[in-house]
Protein backbone atom coordinates (compact mmCIF):
# COMPACT_ATOMS: atom_id res chain seq x y z
CA UNK A 1 0.00 0.00 0.00
CA UNK A 2 1.40 3.38 -1.02
CA UNK A 3 0.57 6.44 1.07
CA UNK A 4 0.24 9.74 -0.74
CA UNK A 5 1.01 12.20 2.00
CA UNK A 6 1.47 15.12 2.88
CA UNK A 7 -1.59 14.97 5.02
CA UNK A 8 -4.89 15.53 3.21
CA UNK A 9 -6.16 17.87 5.90
CA UNK A 10 -5.47 19.07 9.42
CA UNK A 11 -7.15 15.98 10.87
CA UNK A 12 -4.20 13.82 9.92
CA UNK A 13 -5.85 11.60 7.33
CA UNK A 14 -4.11 10.75 4.10
CA UNK A 15 -4.89 9.24 0.74
CA UNK A 16 -3.60 5.71 0.26
CA UNK A 17 -3.25 3.68 -2.90
CA UNK A 18 -4.04 0.01 -2.38
CA UNK A 19 -3.69 -1.17 -5.95
CA UNK A 20 -7.02 -0.18 -7.46
CA UNK A 21 -7.73 3.51 -6.77
CA UNK A 22 -6.56 6.11 -4.24
CA UNK A 23 -8.71 5.95 -1.09
CA UNK A 24 -9.32 8.26 1.89
CA UNK A 25 -8.34 6.37 5.06
CA UNK A 26 -8.17 3.21 2.95
CA UNK A 27 -11.96 3.24 2.62
CA UNK A 28 -13.65 5.64 0.23
CA UNK A 29 -12.36 6.15 -3.32
CA UNK A 30 -10.80 9.61 -3.42
CA UNK A 31 -12.65 10.55 -6.61
CA UNK A 32 -16.06 10.26 -4.93
CA UNK A 33 -17.62 13.47 -3.70
CA UNK A 34 -20.53 11.90 -1.84
CA UNK A 35 -20.11 8.94 0.41
CA UNK A 36 -19.82 7.72 3.95
CA UNK A 37 -20.84 10.29 6.54
CA UNK A 38 -17.78 9.47 8.65
CA UNK A 39 -15.54 10.70 5.82
CA UNK A 40 -17.48 13.86 4.87
CA UNK A 41 -15.04 16.14 6.68
CA UNK A 42 -12.28 14.83 4.39
CA UNK A 43 -14.13 15.22 1.09
CA UNK A 44 -15.33 18.07 -1.07
CA UNK A 45 -18.42 17.97 -3.23
CA UNK A 46 -17.25 21.01 -5.21
CA UNK A 47 -17.11 19.91 -8.85
CA UNK A 48 -14.22 20.33 -11.24
CA UNK A 49 -15.65 22.18 -14.24
CA UNK A 50 -14.15 22.26 -17.71
CA UNK A 51 -15.54 23.87 -20.85
CA UNK A 52 -15.17 22.37 -24.30
CA UNK A 53 -16.32 23.76 -27.62
CA UNK A 54 -18.73 21.40 -29.35
CA UNK A 55 -17.55 21.29 -32.94
CA UNK A 56 -19.32 19.83 -35.96
CA UNK A 57 -17.48 16.51 -35.62
CA UNK A 58 -18.69 15.89 -32.04
CA UNK A 59 -22.00 14.05 -32.16
CA UNK A 60 -22.36 12.47 -28.72
CA UNK A 61 -21.28 12.68 -25.11
CA UNK A 62 -20.76 9.64 -22.88
CA UNK A 63 -21.05 10.23 -19.13
CA UNK A 64 -19.98 7.13 -17.24
CA UNK A 65 -18.54 5.93 -13.97
CA UNK A 66 -15.09 4.42 -13.68
CA UNK A 67 -16.67 0.97 -13.93
CA UNK A 68 -17.01 1.59 -17.67
CA UNK A 69 -13.67 3.34 -18.20
CA UNK A 70 -11.75 0.52 -16.48
CA UNK A 71 -13.08 -1.81 -19.18
CA UNK A 72 -12.75 0.22 -22.39
CA UNK A 73 -11.05 3.25 -23.86
CA UNK A 74 -12.83 6.44 -24.91
CA UNK A 75 -12.48 5.41 -28.55
CA UNK A 76 -13.94 1.95 -27.94
CA UNK A 77 -16.94 3.43 -26.13
CA UNK A 78 -17.56 5.96 -28.91
CA UNK A 79 -17.29 3.27 -31.60
CA UNK A 80 -19.94 1.19 -29.81
CA UNK A 81 -22.25 4.15 -29.09
CA UNK A 82 -22.14 5.42 -32.69
CA UNK A 83 -23.72 2.16 -33.89
CA UNK A 84 -27.04 3.29 -32.36
CA UNK A 85 -29.32 6.19 -33.24
CA UNK A 86 -31.08 6.15 -29.86
CA UNK A 87 -28.92 7.30 -26.90
CA UNK A 88 -30.59 4.90 -24.46
CA UNK A 89 -29.99 2.03 -26.86
CA UNK A 90 -26.36 3.16 -27.14
CA UNK A 91 -25.84 3.18 -23.36
CA UNK A 92 -27.12 -0.37 -22.89
CA UNK A 93 -24.31 -2.27 -24.71
CA UNK A 94 -21.69 -0.08 -23.04
CA UNK A 95 -23.01 -0.93 -19.58
CA UNK A 96 -23.55 -4.58 -20.52
CA UNK A 97 -19.95 -5.00 -21.68
CA UNK A 98 -18.70 -3.45 -18.44
CA UNK A 99 -20.98 -5.66 -16.30
CA UNK A 100 -19.80 -8.78 -18.13
CA UNK A 101 -16.11 -7.95 -17.75
CA UNK A 102 -13.75 -9.32 -15.12
CA UNK A 103 -13.72 -5.89 -13.44
CA UNK A 104 -16.48 -5.84 -10.86
CA UNK A 105 -17.44 -2.26 -10.13
CA UNK A 106 -20.55 -0.13 -10.07
CA UNK A 107 -21.48 1.11 -13.54
CA UNK A 108 -23.40 4.16 -14.61
CA UNK A 109 -23.62 5.16 -18.25
CA UNK A 110 -25.52 7.93 -20.01
CA UNK A 111 -25.19 8.73 -23.70
CA UNK A 112 -26.24 12.21 -24.80
CA UNK A 113 -26.92 12.73 -28.49
CA UNK A 114 -25.66 16.16 -29.57
CA UNK A 115 -26.63 15.94 -33.25
CA UNK A 116 -29.92 14.68 -34.65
Amino acid sequence: MIQHCPVVNAHGHCITFSGDVPRVNGQLAASRAFGDKSLKSHLSSDPDIRSEDVTADIDLLILASDGLWKVMSNEEAVDIARKYKDPQAAARPLATEAVNSVIKDDISCIVVQLRA
